[in-house]
């Protein structure tokens, strides 16, 4: 027998069924923070390739009583077809890989070592954030898989973030990819402070000769020696820098334009719109406003501070072995903020010399950094259970 409603049955229901009867505080805030970032992307234009995606998936995971990410929603069905298995990571490492020219780093591989240098602020931060349980009074505590993301923030490598959490701590996503393209996206207000106060404007003046030309055997030869030499040491790597190395065979090959221009433009901006969606919809607002939230942006601020101070000391180092020939700047372009890292050196190089040309150099620990990420991940993956 058919159910029978009355008019005020139906306007009970519909009553109930208002959004604005279902939010709660949380939701209130995760919203407004969804609404911050699209502000940051549209009108200081940081990162908004992501920050516009990240934040609008924010806000619609944030409507109540719809359950957009419950099973059977829109934005669950993108997170796990793309985040859960890695694969949107991967893609974008696909496409970075056809837009990188690793030409500096193959004509002066001496940079090698301050993309490596780079990256002692993941595992800095990883000892930190563990020491934190030692402090009571905090009530913070994160487990080795947690901690590890955490870590990941301080190579400033927002789709390495997001593989290596999404394997490692999927509970932590929101919060850890927000830290990773925030801070990507404040190269230029926080790696100046620490680059002035660490180098003196005589060593910021220096002037660095111009490189070789690669030839493009060398260039083709690149991401086969980068691949192999990866899965003889650290095969848990292998997933990400075999997409970002096959990805600069397509540009360097010269035979495959087609590819190339798909990976660089129509496949990496697909994915680039369901990768930013999908992560802002893990940030609910019960998981995502807790202590540890705070506690992940602040370790990941450290992170990435540490990464910018190790990769400018060892460029001061190797400025003083090679005799001044070494601008110390172009260390902090060893976190793998592409291409930002690279312009924020050579904006500081000609604040101190307006005749400086540092930014081809800048590009050498800069891409190093992109790679250097990739394998403390793989490191990482291979060494903690998880």
């Amino acid at each position: 027998m058919e159910a029978t409603y009355g008019i005020g049955d139906l306007l009970g229901r519909f009553i109930e069924s208002l959004g604005i009867l279902n939010l709660s505080y949380q939701n209130v805030i995760v919203i407004a923070i969804g609404c911050f970032l699209i502000y940051l992307a549209v009108k200081k234009r940081y990162e908004p390739l992501l920050l516009i995606p990240i934040g609008f998936g924010a806000i619609l995971t944030n409507v109540p009583v719809i359950g957009m990410m419950d099973e059977g929603g829109i934005l669950r069905y993108i997170y796990d077809l793309g985040i859960v298995p890695g694969l949107f990571p991967l893609l974008i490492f696909l496409g970075i890989g056809a837009l990188t020219d690793f030409g500096p780093l193959i004509a002066n591989p001496k940079t090698t070592f301050l993309g490596a240098a780079a990256q002692f602020g993941i595992f800095g931060t990883l000892l930190g954030a563990l020491a934190l349980a030692k402090i009571p009074w905090l009530g913070l505590s994160f487990t080795l898989p947690e901690a590890s993301s955490i870590a990941i923030i301080g190579g400033a490598d927002g789709p390495t973030a997001i593989y290596l959490t999404s394997k490692m701590a999927p509970h932590l996503l929101g919060p850890v990819a927000i830290a990773a393209y925030s801070y990507m996206a404040l190269v230029p207000i926080i790696q100046p402070p620490i680059m002035r106060a660490l180098t003196t404007r005589r060593e910021r003046k220096i002037e660095m000769k111009q490189m070789r030309e690669v030839t493009k055997r060398e260039r083709i030869l690149f991401p086969f020696a980068v691949t192999i030499l990866c899965a003889l040491l650290v095969p848990s790597a292998v997933p990400l820098i075999g997409m970002l190395m096959f990805g600069n065979l397509l540009r360097e090959s010269g035979v495959v334009e087609r590819l190339s221009k798909t990976a660089q433009n129509e496949l990496i901006n697909i994915v680039t719109i369901f990768l930013g969606l999908a992560v802002g919809a893990t940030l609910q607002g019960s998981r995502f406003l807790t202590p540890k939230t705070i506690g992940i942006l602040v370790l990941g601020a450290v992170a990435f501070a540490i990464g910018t101070a190790t990769g400018v000391l060892l460029g001061k180092l190797m400025c003083k072995l090679s005799g001044g020939k070494i601008n110390p700047l172009i260390g902090a372009a060893g976190v793998s903020a592409v291409p930002m890292a690279a312009r924020v050196v050579q904006r500081e190089g000609e604040r101190a010399n307006p005749h400086n040309s540092l930014l081809m150099h800048a590009m050498g620990p800069n891409v190093t950094g992109v790679i250097g990420s990739a394998v403390a991940a793989g490191v990482l993956l291979s060494m903690v259970p998880h």
